[in-house]
């Protein structure tokens, strides 16, 4: 992923699937069809993920039943191992990846020894969930982090779980904040966060403002631990994320739904079809425009130097002998003669032949 020219484009289907497995086959065809890299989805069991006090957020609030807790707003949501096993040999027939994210130990341990994910996804609110972490290092699999809410202190300290995990896959050193911080800071560790890890920025909102973007965290993230960089995006419309890979983004994700109308938490923050479309073959022309940092003329520039640049050209008649002053001497099109840098070199010269108005000089 990390020397591949082209972003890896996420379709977040979350859970816009509303527990329906037609549905959430519909979101990997449209996925498919726009030309993502993935479609991922979430995987969790509600019990394991929220207690029963829990409550919903604000937006959850807005867009779900405000009678229901969170914990039967979730179980709505899931999708059992069987519904798991019929995305992935969808995603399969259709040529995209599958991915999911794991909210819970038992999950995690599902898509890893039973879906073989070939990456693991890991969102913004289980960057302190240290055994989570852990578990999915341990796995040896490529991670894309998000860090939404996150200081650079809590990312450092979440890579050195990582790092742990990823150079300590037997359980002779006991896991602890003294061993997390040795390993971020060995060689060992930071080879296998270079090889492994991509952290994504990302504002825990939905949907965000665009003031509370701060794209240029992605410059901040890859100078502080020289780590590649992406973007989970959660504004309105597809501008943020094309800006997103000007600045050098290398994994963008965005929700996408069926229907913004439809009922749940994430429809309404979600790009529709034609949107999701429009934004993979966005960033893929904004990739290819990115092109060279060499300033040269291309190839296509060279035709039009001599139609474009101009030449030393006469503004009157000039007989033999004469000398070219600043009342006959001046630079019109096309760039086929003389170059006007050479201007004042040829002030004073006296002309070597008859010359009509309008016409090169040293020709």
């Amino acid at each position: 992923m990390h020397t591949n020219p082209h972003a890896y484009i996420i379709a977040e289907a979350g859970v816009n699937h509303n527990g329906n497995l037609d549905m959430a086959m519909q979101l990997v065809n449209v996925a498919a069809d726009a030309g993502a890299n993935a479609v991922k989805f979430q995987t969790f069991k509600a019990e394991k993920l929220v207690s029963m006090a829990a409550q919903k957020a604000d937006y959850q609030k807005k867009l779900t039943e405000s009678s229901e807790s969170q914990l039967e707003m979730l179980r709505k949501l899931e999708l059992d191992d069987e519904k798991h096993r019929t995305l992935i040999e969808h995603c399969y027939q259709k040529n995209i990846q599958f991915l999911s994210t794991p909210f819970d130990l038992e999950s995690l341990d599902f898509l890893v020894d039973k879906c073989n994910l070939s990456r693991l996804k890991l969102p913004s609110g289980e960057i302190t969930n240290a055994p989570l972490l852990l578990k999915a290092a341990q796995s040896s699999k490529p991670i894309i982090l998000s860090t939404g809410m996150s200081t650079l202190g809590e990312i450092e300290t979440a890579l050195g779980v990582l790092a742990f995990g990823y150079t300590h896959s037997d359980n002779n050193i006991i896991p602890s904040i003294k061993a997390f911080e040795q390993a971020f800071c060995s060689e060992e560790g930071q080879a296998a966060l270079a090889e492994k890890v991509v952290l994504l920025h990302c504002t825990t909102e939905y949907p965000v403002t665009i003031n509370e973007v701060n794209l240029r965290v992605l410059e901040t993230m890859r100078n502080a631990f020289n780590l590649p960089v992406g973007y989970s995006d959660h504004t309105l419309g597809i501008t943020i994320p094309i800006a997103a890979i000007a600045l050098g983004a290398v994994v963008i994700e965005k929700h996408f739904t069926l229907d913004r109308s439809l009922s749940g938490p994430d429809h309404k923050a979600s790009l529709e079809p034609d949107e999701l479309k429009l934004m993979v073959q966005s960033i893929r022309q904004v990739e290819e425009a990115l092109g060279s940092s060499r300033k040269v003329p291309t190839l296509s520039e060279y035709k039009n130097k001599p139609i474009a640049r101009k030449s030393l050209v006469t503004t009157q008649k000039i007989k033999k002998g004469e000398p070219f002053t600043l009342k006959n001497l001046t630079a019109k099109r096309p760039g086929e003669g003389i170059s006007p840098l050479y201007f004042w070199e040829w002030l004073g010269r006296l002309a070597d032949r008859d010359y009509k108005q309008d016409e090169m000089v040293g020709i």
